[in-house]
């Protein structure tokens, strides 16, 4: 059994059709996904004892956000640790582990669901499911990068736009087994997530049986490396630890920590947010249509903007989200105001596309600098920048709303002044991109520095040229 999770069982035999590649990559990203769609959670949670309303004892919105951000900030540290020993092992050992504990995950939170212990939630979704989601988010990218050497934007977004497009099916399926297992005692999330946890188990586990890699120095046929190149492309490759000492990671790392951190405490609480400012016309279901819609747009928008890039450049793609963005962030709450729903879910949409286009962006972004050979690596270790996001958005949000209550603000209007910040926030991250230039040659490995073996060699044995 070992030897058949081994990295060298899984590299592709010759004739191998690379587009078998991205449904195993997706079979794993549209089940992490879903936790874009744990908002649709979030009311029935609050109200397992009140049933119909929260009650004294029931858990608040403030409680349950931790949930989510444990599990993003996790996501992080597991993708940071977890992305060098993938480069060690290869993508199916990676992969079947996190199926493991996601899956398992959800298992542990029915548990504490069942016996209303908000810590066992937090374990289980939020540590052990967050560990699954890290694990699983970084092992197909990689390894779409290297089978696409031609396209990097556009592999890097067949991969994460599964990821944006998981809250698509999760979001729906979770509102229909919660109308089918609730009773006049339960609200019927306990069931709903023993279930969704054994589908997804099932999914992850055929994606990570699926998944090959390429062959050392695989080329497309045909294909031919340019002759001349770009500045923002190096043809170099940085060691994971190297990359840590250069100022290239720490912008980039701004980069995605800024850009997230606007986008992911809005959509944490997107279900919620839009019943408050609508309050009488979303309902619960609708809410919930409103959820996936966002989903599909992040989907969208993951596929769009990296295969974009490869034609307009990372730099530049960044350079819209950031600059649109700001004034996206800053119409919202006029907009709200206004009562035009219709405006109103488009620049969500809108948003939702380029939050998304964020995280698809940056993988190929990280190997035009530091080139394709440990991208899996420095994009784990990168991913601590969305952990941190994990708890900055929903804080922001959550705190910010609950503040704004107690002085006397309208619901409908709690989240003025949190679109306001994150407008700040993107401008913030527009400086940090423009500050981004090629990584000094210092920093590259000679060709005789590489361990033919498994790709990794110790950080002690790095050399500078």
């Amino acid at each position: 059994m070992p030897n058949f999770f081994s990295k060298q069982r899984t590299i592709a035999q010759p004739g191998y059709n690379r587009w078998m590649v991205p449904p195993a990559a997706l079979a794993v990203h549209l089940c992490i996904g879903q936790a874009y769609a744990f908002s649709v959670f979030n009311n029935p949670l609050s109200r397992l004892i009140g049933i119909t309303e929260s009650a004294p004892d029931d858990w608040k919105l403030t409680t349950l956000g931790w949930t989510f951000s444990l599990a993003i900030v996790f996501l992080g540290l597991s993708a940071a640790f977890g992305g060098k020993w993938l480069e060690k092992v290869g993508p199916r050992l990676t992969m079947f582990v996190a199926a493991c504990c996601f899956g398992g995950g959800f298992l542990i939170s029915a548990l504490g669901v069942s016996l209303h212990q908000i810590w066992l939630v937090y374990l289980g979704y939020g540590v052990i499911g967050g560990i699954g989601l890290g694990l699983g988010y970084v092992s197909p990218v990689s390894t779409l990068i290297k089978w696409f050497p031609d396209r990097r934007g556009m592999a890097t977004g067949m991969a994460i736009m599964g990821f944006g497009g998981g809250a698509m099916i999760g979001a729906p399926l979770s509102v229909l087994l919660m109308d089918h297992f609730k009773t006049a005692s339960s609200v019927g999330v306990a069931e709903t997530f023993a279930v969704m946890g054994c589908l997804y188990f099932v999914s992850m586990l055929i994606g990570s049986l699926a998944i090959r890699i390429p062959p050392e120095n695989w080329q497309p046929e045909g294909w031919v490396a340019p002759v001349i190149e770009n500045d923002m492309i190096t043809k170099h490759h940085v060691h994971i630890d190297q990359a840590l000492k250069t100022p290239q990671f720490y912008l980039l790392w701004l980069v995605l920590c800024l850009n997230v951190t606007a986008g992911i405490g809005v959509l944490g609480q997107a279900s919620v947010m839009i019943q408050e400012i609508f309050k009488g016309t979303i309902t619960a279901a609708a809410a919930a249509g409103f959820v996936g819609l966002l989903s599909l747009f992040n989907m969208g928008g993951r596929f769009f903007w990296s295969s974009a890039s490869d034609f307009i450049g990372r730099k530049n793609t960044y350079f819209i989200f950031f600059v649109a963005g700001i004034a996206l962030y800053a119409s919202v709450p006029l907009i709200g105001k206004s009562g035009n729903m219709g405006l109103f879910i488009a620049l969500y949409a809108l948003i939702l596309s380029m939050y998304g286009g964020g995280f698809s962006t940056i993988p190929a972004y990280l190997a035009d600098i530091f080139g394709t050979r440990y991208v899996g690596g420095i994009h784990g270790r990168l991913l601590t920048a969305w952990a941190t996001a994990g708890v900055l958005g929903p804080v922001l949000v959550n705190y910010l709303r609950e503040s704004q209550i107690e002085q006397g603000v309208a619901k409908a209007d709690a989240y003025s002044m949190t679109m306001y910040i994150m407008a700040g926030l993107l401008s913030l991250g527009a400086l940090c991109n423009l500050m981004i230039r090629p990584v000094h040659e210092k920093h590259h490995i000679k060709h005789n520095e590489f361990d033919e073996f498994d790709g990794i060699f110790p950080s002690s044995d790095i050399k500078s040229q």
